[in-house]
């Protein structure tokens, strides 16, 4: 017979292991929740943004805001009371009191990008109505293979947060340069912002996949949100410039 001694260290050794998996699969089950819901609240959040874009490009006081955003340099205005909303769309999307709370920054959120995205998208339907639809197309495409990427292949990306954080500075100090100097930003600069945007959705999709926690999802859904829109304008900056 085995020894008592080693009957109990036997038992302790397969309890242990028992529960290790069963920890793990339990994390692994919450996880694979947590992203399913963070996905969901993206799909209603750019479902969202394309309603308010498609009701506001037919509004007759939406366009007139549209053309006074983009006088002389109320851009510059536009683009920093943006930030300012951002900011607090943020910090209620991060808030951990409330849901609700978290789904109004959200909400927020895309409203403040639906009105950004006017006056590019009342210029897009003026002159290359195909190109809007050319590149949500594209932008979808894109995004599909990069989450691939993230989630698939298990690779961390968390190491792009350095050139982000620096690379949105430059390109805010590029914009601000080119409305108060009136110098056209071009081809090169969509190009350059497609692949900025291109490493966020890589940087956020990672945060998902590894950082957030379990009940973070709108937050989460919010940062994937705010990478895919960036994506999406600098798509359709590149084909309405190409046209020129």
């Amino acid at each position: 017979m085995m020894p008592a001694f080693f009957t109990i260290e036997r038992n302790r050794t397969m309890s242990y292991t028992e529960n290790y998996f069963e920890n793990s699969a339990a994390k692994a089950s919450a996880r694979s929740i947590f992203i399913r819901k963070t996905y969901a609240v993206l799909a209603v959040a750019l479902l969202l943004f394309g309603l308010l874009e498609a009701f506001l490009i037919n509004y007759p006081p939406a366009v007139e805001l549209a053309v006074k955003m983009t006088n002389g340099s109320n851009w510059l205005i536009v683009l920093l009371a943006f930030m300012g909303v951002s900011w607090i769309a943020n910090s209620w999307a991060l808030s951990p009191t409330s849901i609700g709370i978290q789904y109004a920054g959200l909400v927020l959120y895309v409203i403040a990008e639906s009105i950004i995205f006017l006056p590019l998208m009342l210029l897009a339907n003026a002159i290359a109505p195909q190109a809007i639809a050319n590149a949500a197309i594209l932008t979808a495409a894109l995004v599909a293979g990069l989450t691939f990427t993230v989630l698939f292949s298990g690779k961390d990306f968390s190491f792009l947060r350095s050139f982000l954080i620096i690379g949105s500075f430059a390109a805010l100090g590029i914009i601000v340069c080119s409305i108060l100097f009136g110098f056209p930003l071009g081809l090169w600069f969509s190009g350059a912002m497609i692949l900025f945007a291109a490493a966020s959705i890589l940087y956020q999709t990672s945060a998902v996949a590894r950082d957030y926690s379990d009940t973070q999802y709108v937050a989460a859904a919010l940062g994937l949100f705010a990478s895919v829109a960036l994506l999406f304008w600098y798509i359709l900056q590149f084909m309405l410039a190409s046209r020129r």
